[in-house]
């Protein structure tokens, strides 16, 4: 990380994590080409859960090359008077592996559900039942997290690592 003044602990970054829309996992293929796209994800514990189909590009890249780096985007804002956007992000890397054991993958749907779906839990047992067997959920084991927030205080100053 290039701006250390503006790196966060741990703690923060897994925070973006849990409290991001979506975020941007890039892997690369075979042929070493880039390939990037935008997930729902929801964490537990060391490891990020996401939901898939079953096959898919996204799926041949991941079982050639199961190394990951992922981004995520907290709160944002664009201050009028300045040239600037006020940030809080997230970069993950580590190693995606597919679940297959049923309790792990009804508990990760679980989890993304309870993020993203609150009010409809009531439909999450049928839904299961109508779509687990055509589900792919996967998981990535955090190697590596940093964190990183540029936001100014209401005096305008720059709220440095450890400002809160």
């Amino acid at each position: 990380m290039r701006r250390h003044d503006r790196e966060m602990d741990k703690d923060f970054a897994l925070m973006v994590v849990d409290k991001c829309e979506y975020a941007v996992m890039a892997l690369v293929d075979t042929e070493g080409m880039p390939y990037c796209l935008p997930i729902t994800i929801a964490r537990k514990d060391n490891s990020i859960y996401f939901h898939t189909a079953k096959e898919g590009q996204k799926i041949d890249v991941l079982k050639n090359n199961p190394s990951v780096c992922m981004t995520c985007v907290g709160d944002t804002n664009r201050p009028a008077d300045k040239f600037t956007t006020e940030f809080e992000s997230a970069v993950i890397r580590g190693t995606a592996v597919e679940v297959t054991d049923k309790d792990e993958m009804i508990l990760a749907l679980r989890l993304l559900c309870q993020r993203h779906s609150p009010s409809n839990m009531h439909e999450f047992d049928a839904a299961i039942a109508r779509s687990l067997a055509r589900t792919g959920v996967w998981k990535i084991n955090i190697k590596d997290i940093t964190g990183k927030r540029k936001k100014y205080d209401k005096n305008g100053e720059e709220m440095k690592f450890g400002r809160m």
